[in-house]
């Protein structure tokens, strides 16, 4: 189960999980598909369908309950006594007064009265329905108009990865770039893993690691402020899975990256993340990232954007791993 070789990743490049989850215990499944959730994973066009469906069946049944409320109170048949609800002759009328209800639109000629019970009780629960039902779909779309699901799509990540020597020590550089500039994301944290395949002696157990890599950005943190675009680096230490690896062994090695960017947005406050992954074929040995910022006197800062996966050949750094240096 190779994870680049035989064309399977753990994850997509945009750093969805690619996972096929077989045998759960069905005892599981019902927290799987929770209402608020699930809803809020719907596209729009799915959520104003049900949207529409749930009111529609609501306002049918209780029209049902309506009807037949006044057909056991005969008034239908009889038209010399006070009816149930007036101005209410068919299945139609019934339909009407449901919605009427429900919705608290008012009712005009049609109105309960208060010879009849059990319609002073239908109508009761009815209304309360109508307002919790109501209160829920608020919720919902509220909940669902506000998540930054596209926040994440300003981001831009680098479509390669390079390996070059800075200060003395090999380091493996990814550039994170952010295309908006009316918010600002606030307390970033990015973080990378390296995940590989590891196998028992026995060559029967087949496991993958999952592994936190120490970062540093421009910034010299884990945490960046992204008001221009920035240089995430991974220092190639002898904590690192990288340190044994020179140019050669890491083209023919099987891991990949992912890196995590978690940002709160100035706006809303609300917490979105976005993922990138890579494979040993997008990593470039020898090769920096030219620069894209210009600072001309008598202008404003200036960030290049044509510039964000250009790269140039680093002559210092050697093809020998870090242990080797």
């Amino acid at each position: 189960m190779k994870l680049e070789k035989s064309g399977r990743r753990i994850f997509t490049q945009n750093g969805e999980v690619k996972i096929n989850r077989i045998n759960v215990n069905q005892r599981n499944l019902r927290y799987v598909y929770d209402y608020v959730t699930t809803v809020l994973e719907l596209s729009w066009g799915w959520i104003s369908t049900f949207l529409t469906v749930t009111f529609v069946i609501s306002w049918l049944v209780f029209a049902g309950i309506w009807f037949g409320i006044m057909k056991i109170h005969h008034d239908f048949e009889r038209v010399d006594h006070v009816p149930c609800v007036n101005a209410v002759a068919t299945f139609t009328e019934c339909l009407l007064l449901s919605i009427e209800t429900q919705q608290t639109i008012g009712y005009g000629s049609r109105s309960v009265t208060e010879q009849c019970a059990s319609g002073v009780v239908l109508l009761i629960v009815q209304t309360c329905f109508g307002l919790i039902l109501q209160s829920l779909w608020v919720g919902t779309f509220y909940k669902k108009f506000i998540r930054p699901t596209k926040r994440g799509h300003t981001l831009l990540w680098s479509r390669r990865v390079v390996i070059s020597l800075r200060d003395k020590y090999l380091t493996l550089q990814v550039r994170l770039g952010e295309i908006r500039d009316q918010s600002i994301l606030l307390d970033a944290k990015i973080r990378m893993y390296y995940i590989s395949k590891s196998t028992s002696e026995e060559k029967k157990n087949v496991s993958l690691n999952f592994l936190g890599m120490n970062l540093d950005s421009d910034t010299s943190s884990n945490r960046t402020l992204l008001i221009w675009p920035s240089i995430i680096e991974h220092r190639i230490d002898s904590k690192s899975p990288l340190w044994c690896l020179d140019r050669k062994k890491l083209a023919n090695n099987n891991f990949e990256l992912l890196v995590t960017f978690e940002e709160k947005i100035e706006s809303t406050g609300l917490l979105t993340q976005t993922r990138h992954s890579y494979t040993p074929d997008d990593i470039v040995w020898g090769a920096r990232f030219e620069p894209m910022i210009r600072n001309d006197p008598g202008a404003p800062l200036t960030v290049d954007y044509s510039k964000f996966d250009a790269l140039y050949c680093d002559t210092c750094t050697k093809p020998c791993s870090a242990s080797e240096l």
